[in-house]
């Protein structure tokens, strides 16, 4: 009886636990098993290994199917792989990758490594990945198809074609075609549609379009944010002359984007992104990227330690404000966070600005002026009828002070991580729980003062 792909994948992944040291006998049944899933569904059990048990499932499949597999998987977990994997196999599955491909698989490799994959190459492809390289990370150079087609303005569609129909094989895409001048500077595009119905004998100079393009040393993640709601399938690249040097796609684009907000996600939470699969992720690994976040916290978090033995005797003469404490810095912590992401977000999509800092500030603390006279109200009448209009007085005007300061400097905190140059999710949640924690417990224990008289 024929199996599912879920049977099929189950099974595999059975086979898989043993590691490295497979039955030799085991090999034929889990090849004649690899070939019957889809390729996504190999690449999703390739990612759930460890490099160990993925380097055996990529020698397993066909070469067709492995280099395939090998180009699907994240940068990280492509750098683990290779050192569980012979010489020959890197060098053909690095050979296979695309060049802006290659320079992330490089990244993430020791020098020494990175440097003998690039002498594996042949010149011309030694030379193109070399392009993609010199160019600074986070950059839109380092994550363009250098592969591009030299069609002129000159030229007729039928030539535009044939030269097209000839360099093909060695492009990454063909649907937008930038249209160049001899020198290679930029002057105007159009899409292999326009080109293809276009009449035989026509020039290209009279069809093509104003470009749309980005330069190679601009912020990738800004400009695939601005690029992709376009809807174009690939943006020309120039470089400071306006001369023609790339392409970015809208994959890669899309791939730019779910990254950083991979990142921002984690990073808001406390911890830094994984960079590849969770169940692939070494253990290690995994602690390195909460370890140094949790300390960060751990040490902030000794002011509001300090706070609360400045304000001891406070609490000694009136021990009923301890109960509260817990309520009003999980609510100033929720404020702040509730700020910050959402200024984080608007950065990102290009909504705010940094000169938009006074006008955030201003919206912000309005809003939490309302959402505090919301939840200090409420608080107002419940802890009165349960303890007495003083202490339910007291709860009400802190809930209205710590919102308004939560959300303000929520608010403001990501844009002046961004003037700064800082990722602007580093300085959101963690960072103004912490904050917000210390200076609620002071807003709330100089009111105490003042109404309760101590």
């Amino acid at each position: 009886m024929t199996m599912s792909v879920d049977e099929t994948i189950g099974a595999l992944e059975l086979m898989l636990r043993s590691g490295s040291d497979i039955d030799p006998e085991d090999a034929p049944k889990m090849q004649a098993l690899l070939d019957e899933p889809p390729i996504q569904d190999v690449v999703a059990l390739v990612e759930r290994q460890n490099p160990v048990r993925a380097a055996v499932v990529l020698r397993l499949l066909s070469r067709e199917k492995s280099i395939a597999v090998f180009d699907a998987l994240d940068a990280a977990h492509q750098a683990d792989i290779i050192d569980e994997l012979g010489n020959s196999d890197v060098y053909e599955f690095f050979d296979a990758l695309e060049p802006e491909d290659r320079v992330s698989l490089l990244d993430e490799l020791p020098a020494e490594i990175a440097d003998r994959l690039l002498r594996s190459l042949d010149k011309p492809d030694q030379d193109i990945t070399g392009v993609v390289l010199g160019y600074p990370k986070g950059s839109v150079g380092r994550r363009m198809s250098p592969e591009v087609p030299d069609i002129y303005r000159e030229m007729t569609v039928d030539e535009a074609l044939e030269k097209l129909r000839r360099e093909a094989p060695d492009l990454e895409t063909i649907y937008t075609v930038p249209i160049v001048r001899k020198d290679r500077r930029l002057v105007g595009v159009m899409s292999l549609r326009e080109l293809f119905i276009a009449k035989s004998g026509r020039m290209v100079e009279d069809l093509m379009h104003e470009p749309i393009y980005a330069y190679a040393q601009a912020d990738a993640e800004e400009t695939a944010r601005w690029f992709l709601p376009l809807d174009l399938l690939a943006l020309p690249i120039v470089d400071d002359s306006d001369r023609l040097i790339g392409l970015l796609t809208w994959d890669d684009a899309a791939d730019i984007v779910e990254e950083e907000d991979s990142e921002d996600s984690a990073r808001s939470g406390g911890t830094e992104a994984l960079q590849q699969p969770y169940m692939s992720t070494p253990l290690l690994k995994l602690v390195r990227s909460r370890i140094v976040w949790l300390l960060v916290l751990a040490v902030s978090a000794i002011l509001t330690v300090k706070v609360l033995d400045s304000f001891e005797s406070v609490l000694e003469q009136a021990v009923v404000l301890s109960l509260f404490i817990p309520l009003l810095t999980g609510t100033g912590g929720n404020t702040g966070n509730q700020a910050a992401t959402t200024v984080t977000r608007a950065l990102a999509l290009g909504d705010v600005r940094k000169s938009d800092v006074l006008q955030v500030m201003w919206r912000e603390m309005r809003v939490g002026m309302l959402l505090g006279a919301t939840l200090g109200i409420l608080g107002f009448i419940i802890a009165s009828l349960v303890y007495d209009m003083h202490i339910g007085l007291v709860i009400g005007t802190t809930l209205l002070g710590i919102c308004t300061l939560s959300a303000t400097v929520g608010g403001v905190m990501p844009i002046l991580a961004k003037v700064v140059g800082a990722d602007p999710a580093v300085f959101s949640n963690p960072f103004i729980s912490t904050f917000c924690d210390a200076a609620g417990l002071i807003i709330y224990f100089f009111i105490a003062r003042a109404v309760l008289g101590l």
